[in-house]
């Protein structure tokens, strides 16, 4: 329970409202895109058979409506991708706070297309509006966190930096919701559908700017001491900042004579090499898991498996509310437990049930009860995924990295979360017809292989500085600078980081 009370003793209002308004209006949104299309599937497809007849005089045939619909889903992420190269950019010129403010404009001019989509007899419409919402997202998915973590007191890094993943798992509950027949999920109604991003997007816009700047980003890479001991006496709640004003002080004369790195010049920055690769890992491994196939094609998943069509929303719903739990529990657990273990125990069960999937569609002809099985296995993939992978990756990027190689570390994950994310969405579906049940095994095995690399690599960075963090590695870049036959029996810790006395003791030998 102690460290519910130094939850409850650190977290002041301004800083708890920054969080939920960023979570809600940029996190949430990208929840929602990532499901919104799922429900309305069917009647998306109609429309652009219908408005090719119109066009040409003939209806679209199977193939090329399966291509168009997963251009509309993937193109999503396409848009993510070139919002996180901007990420670097925005964030250097506007900061994070006013970054996150102007992106909002881009989710009205989103919805506007949506929205309209149909009455003006445009598909095209809907895809420049899906590609618009993904630029959004590729920018808030990666600036979100990187503001949250620098506004963040250390003992709370870990919440607040999982607070942005529950509103995406809320993103997705609320568009299955909305989805239902009973709501937004007949046909008449899914340019509206889609189009209600814009409500959470105004709110942001109107009351962003009520909250500071990162005071990190104020004092080091704008040297304006004034204005970050203000943005800190508002975060914090105290007068007594002067500890976090040494400490970023220290890291700002670390990197003195060093600017903000490049993307090229991160990649071949040979002091922050491990890091790199575990930004590499765990975002790439966090789309290629696989939850994306089954955020996008659920209801397809549930309709293979046996599910009856007139349950399948319904089932849909309660997955989404098992999303919210998982999230829940990570959230509140991080602190206590650590980063690792959630991301550890996330890919994992990840990876077992998507073995599971394969297992119970081959065997559920011969037994039908497998079908539920298969339900429970999708589930678990949700809830895996929203425990630890769906946020902590974004935390870690925050976490490994200085202020001079941060921007570029966001935009390294970022890029490649949503390249992968592009190409599980647009591929999966006809993985799917070739493949069949066995497709799954290939989530499986990317799950199980990031779990692997993180056991042994990451270390964990829960109550640490971004300093210490960044002793850590170089620790580590100092032990595999050592001769092999100098090394001898070298213990390592539960964190894949040597043990200091074990690197000490071995210092002493070397010439």
């Amino acid at each position: 329970m102690a460290w519910i009370i130094d939850l409850c003793q650190h977290l002041t209002f301004p800083l708890l409202s920054v969080t939920l308004l960023v979570s809600f209006g940029s996190s949430m949104l990208y929840g929602y895109n990532l499901a919104v299309v799922n429900s309305p599937a069917a009647h998306i497809k109609a429309f652009y058979n219908a408005t090719w007849s119109q066009r040409y005089g003939h209806g679209l045939a199977s193939g090329p409506l399966t291509l168009l619909y997963s251009l509309t889903v993937s193109i999503f992420a396409l848009g993510g991708l070139v919002g996180s190269l901007l990420v670097g950019v925005l964030v250097e010129r506007y900061g994070r706070n006013g970054t996150l403010s102007r992106s909002a404009l881009l989710v009205l001019l989103a919805g506007g297309f949506m929205g309209f989509s149909r009455a003006l007899g445009s598909p095209e419409m809907v895809i420049i509006g899906r590609s618009i919402t993904g630029l959004h997202s590729g920018i808030c998915l990666s600036v979100v966190p990187l503001y949250l973590g620098e506004i963040a007191p250390k003992n709370l890094r870990g919440f607040l930096g999982l607070m942005p993943s529950i509103f995406i798992c809320l993103g997705v509950f609320f568009a299955q919701v909305l989805g239902l027949p009973e709501l937004l999920g007949e046909d008449r109604f899914w340019p509206l559908f889609l189009s209600v991003v814009v409500v959470p997007a105004s709110l942001q816009l109107l009351l962003l700017h009520c909250f500071p700047e990162s005071p990190r980003y104020l004092l080091i890479e704008r040297n304006d001491v004034c204005r970050a001991t203000e943005a800190l006496h508002r975060f914090l709640g105290t007068s007594d900042v002067q500890n976090v004003i040494e400490e970023m002080k220290e890291e700002q004369r670390s990197l003195s004579s060093v600017e903000m790195v490049s993307v090229w010049q991160l990649l071949r920055d040979r002091s922050v090499c491990w890091q790199t690769l575990s930004v590499v890992v765990v975002n790439a491994g966090m789309q290629l898991s696989g939850i994306d196939a089954i955020w996008f094609y659920t209801n397809t998943i549930f309709e293979n498996a046996g599910i009856p069509v007139s349950q399948i929303p319904y089932t849909t719903v309660g997955t989404g509310a098992i999303e919210v739990v998982a999230g829940l529990i990570g959230c509140f657990t991080i602190e206590k437990v650590g980063r690792r273990p959630l991301i550890i125990t996330g890919f994992c069960a990840m990876g077992i049930c998507s073995a599971g999937i394969t297992v119970s569609l081959l065997l559920q002809t011969a037994l039908p009860w497998m079908r539920y099985v298969s339900v429970a296995c999708v589930v678990g993939i949700i809830a895996g995924f929203c425990m630890g992978p769906a946020g902590v990756p974004f935390l870690m990027t925050a976490e490994l990295f200085t202020q001079s190689h941060r921007p570029a570390a966001y935009i390294v994950g970022g890029s490649l979360n949503w390249l992968c994310n592009f190409t599980v969405g647009f591929i999966f579906p006809f993985l799917q017809m070739s493949a069949g049940a066995f497709c799954y095994l290939v989530f499986c095995g990317v799950c199980l292989l990031v779990a692997l690399y993180v056991y042994l690599i990451i270390p964990e960075t829960k109550n640490k500085t971004f300093m210490e963090i960044s002793r850590i590695f170089a620790t580590r870049r100092s032990f595999l600078s050592i001769p092999a036959d100098l090394i001898g029996m070298m213990k390592f810790d539960g964190y894949g980081a040597l043990e200091s006395s074990s690197l000490e003791g071995s210092g002493s030998s070397l010439p």
